[in-house]
């Protein structure tokens, strides 16, 4: 007897191949690109929570960052440092942005116009202060009015006890910026010349008494830059040469160019007391 034949069809099962888990790796770039724009959004999260100052850093950073990098050669991270970064030892390359150097000036200005408004010796006399921020940088004039005598008596480089006071203001405000300082004298064109001393001199050593106030008030003597005397050449009133305004002091903080080095680099102590004041006009008078 033949063996009895298996009539059962025959099944054949194929596996087709996967697929790559989802359609392949493209899931992983979009999720990078995800992660990456999560943080650059926290990142600029952050940066829009931190104090003025340090956002001021961090533009510094971005708008001169071989120069920031100078500053910090020690290898720190610029954006690691906080909210101490002001406390730095040395003067940050931030203060070569002129942005920077532009608000910091207005913010003095501001402070000196409130002062003035605040004291009760200078009030009368806050009219003769113009205050501005040029192309030049911070002007500060102080100009005399009246009979001309309210801050040096007629032909004098002596320094009047308001003139004491209003100089040691300014340096006071000044005290804490970084930019050089230059100091011109100016005069009417009234001649108070005798033998060998003319309106030239005369300029040039009022310019100089201000600026031994200023530096007694806390303005590093390191950072005067110029003292200049430009007698009558330079009158604030040409229409009126003998007007007493055209007597008169000023402080010109000029803006430093990112690299030029024209910023001076001292230590920066904020706990260093300025000097008392309250006896300058007996120190200072007598120079």
């Amino acid at each position: 007897m033949s063996p009895q034949k298996d009539n059962r069809p025959i099944i054949i099962k194929k596996v087709s191949g996967g697929h790559g888990g989802h359609h392949g790796g493209a899931w992983k770039v979009a999720y990078a690109d995800f992660v990456t724009a999560m943080m650059a959004f926290f990142m600029v999260m952050w940066i829009m929570g931190m104090d003025p100052s340090t956002k001021e850093s961090v533009q510094g950073y971005f708008q001169n960052p071989v120069g920031f990098r100078k500053a910090f050669g020690g290898g720190t991270n610029p954006l690691s440092a906080g909210n101490s970064l002001r406390n730095q030892t040395a003067v940050t390359v931030t203060m070569n942005s002129r942005d920077y150097q532009q608000t910091q000036f207005n913010r003095v200005a501001q402070r000196i116009r409130s002062r003035l408004e605040h004291d009760a010796q200078l009030k009368r006399l806050a009219g003769n202060f113009d205050i501005s921020v040029t192309s030049e940088g911070l002007r500060i004039e102080i100009s005399d009015a009246g009979a001309g005598d309210t801050f040096f008596a007629l032909g004098s480089s002596k320094p009047s006890e308001t003139a004491i006071r209003a100089f040691a203001l300014v340096g006071e405000e000044l005290a804490d910026l970084e930019n050089t300082v230059v100091l011109e004298g100016h005069t009417d064109a009234l001649q108070y010349g005798r033998d060998g001393y003319s309106n030239w001199e005369l300029s040039v050593d009022r310019a100089n008494a201000a600026r031994r106030v200023i530096v007694e008030a806390g303005v590093d003597k390191r950072r005067i830059r110029e003292v200049r005397g430009l007698a009558d050449r330079d009158l604030r009133l040409p229409e009126s040469p003998a007007d007493p305004a055209n007597r008169r002091v000023s402080f010109l903080l000029p803006f430093a160019p990112p690299g030029d080095g024209s910023m001076v680099e001292m230590p920066h102590d904020e706990s260093a007391e300025r000097p008392d004041l309250s006896g300058a006009s007996t120190r200072a008078g007598g120079h």
